[in-house]
């Protein structure tokens, strides 16, 4: 559930709780108003924690996570988000404009990856090789990039090691793509499904039609 929908629900159900216990606290209690402020107030947090736990409970429910398995995957996503920020400033600090579409493009699979476990999360497990291999290695290799092309000046060796290091994010570009493919290959194989259940809906479709409309011809002879 999107974060400001959530704290919205939240409040929505904390709000009427606290003003309700304050009520009830000044005229079912008698209590004073500072009393029933500070009982309102406990209540509301009540109300409002109460509904964060059972929001958490669905979520966990809905993706088929236990509260260590969510921990576990909430931490290494905690930890990737730094190295991405640091990935995406690197790749877009070096300059040069001929891998510039590249390197937005690797950018771009690198936060769709983020963003499709965040919102998933169970879709860690298909990406585990990217956030434990993958992504280390894409964040030490283009901040060794940039610092070697930022050299004013570039001896044989130097221009040498440009070259070997483009090279090897190139084919870790591909590998990082893979990941993207694989955290949606289940989605891939669902729709795969939905066509082919659509292909044969449609060819029965036409085979009656084809035999209403034989046998139409077949009425008028």
């Amino acid at each position: 559930m999107n974060g400001f929908l959530a704290f919205f629900i939240r409040m929505f159900v904390a709000i009427p709780a606290s003003a309700g216990v304050w009520l009830a606290s000044i005229i079912g209690y008698d209590q004073t108003y500072l009393m029933s402020s500070g009982i309102a107030i406990a209540g509301g947090a009540a109300a409002y924690t109460a509904t964060s736990l059972l929001q958490k409970q669905r979520f966990l429910s809905n993706h088929h996570l236990s509260r260590r398995e969510y921990k576990y995957i909430r931490k290494n996503l905690d930890e990737a988000q730094p190295k991405i920020s640091r990935l995406q400033k690197a790749l877009l600090s070096v300059r040069d404009l001929p891998t510039l579409k590249q390197r937005v493009d690797l950018v771009r699979v690198v936060r769709r990856i983020q963003s499709l476990v965040q919102k998933e999360p169970r879709r860690f497990y298909q990406a585990e090789q990217f956030y434990f291999s993958h992504l280390d290695s894409a964040v030490e290799l283009t901040e060794k990039y940039m610092f070697l092309s930022a050299q004013p000046r570039k001896t044989k060796e130097l221009t040498q090691s440009l070259v070997e290091t483009k090279r090897t994010l190139d084919e870790l570009k591909e590998y990082i793509e893979k990941d993207l493919y694989h955290v949606l290959s289940n989605d891939i194989d669902d729709l795969h499904y939905e066509i082919d259940v659509a292909k044969y809906s449609i060819k029965s479709l036409k085979e009656s039609q084809s035999i209403k409309k034989a046998g139409d011809i077949h009425e008028r002879k």
